[in-house]
């Protein structure tokens, strides 16, 4: 049902120039969907609808897109922001954060595509991560300090 209403609501917003809650509410009671504000509310915020301008003053909710590049520049910028230090020990990559940074870092690593990385543990200001072979460890650590240069 949540799915169904997800669709209609997106299919809603790409046909007409919705500008408010209420508006969408009343197309979605149009369409056999019975939504209290709440539901609403709450379904725009799981889609992640935003408001863009419609060049005359007026807004229109739009399905907010992020592409992958925009994305993986987030990550790098939490990984850069985070990072103070790294070190190995054979096949294990230790990373050290700003204190209270680690999980974030952590999951800046998970979401950069490291291959090489088979687990990743993150406390307050250290992530240790196991790493497939020590030469894999001695390239993630380059192809790091690329980022972190950057």
């Amino acid at each position: 049902m949540k799915a169904g209403r997800h669709a209609k609501i997106l299919e809603l917003i790409r046909k007409y120039k919705i500008e408010t809650q209420e508006e969408l509410s009343a197309l979605l009671q149009k369409e056999g969907y019975h939504v209290t504000q709440a539901t609403v509310s709450r379904d725009i915020r799981e889609l992640k609808l935003t408001k863009v301008s419609q060049g005359d003053g007026r807004q229109k909710y739009t399905a907010y897109q992020e592409n992958d590049r925009d994305m993986d520049q987030k990550y790098a910028r939490v990984f850069r922001e985070g990072f103070v230090s790294m070190d190995m020990a054979q096949n294990i990559l230790v990373v050290k954060t700003v204190s209270g940074m680690a999980m974030a870092v952590a999951a800046a690593l998970d979401h950069m595509d490291c291959h090489e990385i088979v687990g990743s543990i993150a406390g307050d200001d250290t992530i240790m991560c196991a790493v497939r072979t020590v030469e894999d460890t001695a390239a993630l650590m380059e192809r790091l300090r690329r980022i972190i240069e950057e």
